[in-house]
């Protein structure tokens, strides 16, 4: 996935109030950008850390630029803007770099479905393969030591994110596949894992859906300043 126009940099002051952050460009002037991230981003936003920002044509945004990239002291990317994830998975699904999702000839995205009125992210489809339902949820939490690359989500209580494994664990039964793919936006991840430090309903959740039938993987994408593009797959660790 590339960007429509290159990122401009600057240095990060302060996230705040969820959505906002500011930031001091090259010379100096500061300014408030839009923050596109519904999480907690715990070790995602150090002050005095290099971020990238894209620019958006739209007259009526209060906030025009929007906060993309991170890099954090040690020299690893993060990618801030959660609302990529999606966009970055179906690209890669399209051209056949997620290996256990191949041969599926429609990607419909947003669709409704479930007994909880939620909406899928992909809903995959092909006249010689079940029906595919997608969950995708952005990774960007590296625990310390950093040094050993774990990564885990959610990075904050999500009551939303049991909800959905709740509705993929229903599809499974149903007899359609299930999936959950974490979208690893952070270069210093190697491996994933359910944060039960953190969420343990969302980890008993998970439990329970993979007995159902979902199947779990971990898209590890290669960011930088023009595209971000998944790589490779992860190893995902259920601990018992």
């Amino acid at each position: 996935m590339k960007y429509a126009s290159p990122l401009a940099s600057a240095k990060l002051l302060k996230r705040y109030k969820r959505f906002l952050a500011d930031v001091r460009l090259p010379d100096g002037q500061e300014i408030t950008i839009h923050c596109p991230n519904t999480g907690s981003m715990k070790n995602c936003a150090e002050p005095g850390w290099q971020i990238w920002y894209s620019t958006s044509d739209n007259p009526h945004r209060k906030y025009p630029h929007t906060w993309e990239l991170a890099r954090t002291h040690r020299g690893d990317y993060i990618g801030i803007n959660t609302g990529r994830a999606n966009d970055i998975i179906a690209e890669a699904i399209e051209r056949g770099r997620v290996e256990t999702l191949r041969g599926y000839s429609s990607i419909r995205k947003e669709v409704s479905y479930g007994d909880e009125k939620s909406r899928i992210d992909l809903l995959l489809t092909s006249a010689h393969l079940k029906d595919c339902y997608v969950e995708i949820k952005s990774v960007t939490l590296l625990e310390q030591p950093v040094s050993h690359g774990i990564g885990f989500f959610p990075d904050a209580i999500s009551e939303r994110g049991s909800r959905h494994l709740r509705e993929l664990a229903r599809v499974a039964t149903s007899g359609q596949r299930a999936v959950l793919c974490f979208c690893v936006q952070h270069s210093g991840i190697q491996e994933v894992r359910p944060a039960a430090h953190i969420d343990p309903d969302y980890t008993n959740a998970l439990a329970i859906a993979m007995k159902a039938g979902v199947e779990v993987i971990a898209c590890k994408v290669r960011l930088s300043t023009r595209s971000s593009t998944v790589s490779r797959l992860l190893p995902v660790m259920i601990e018992p």
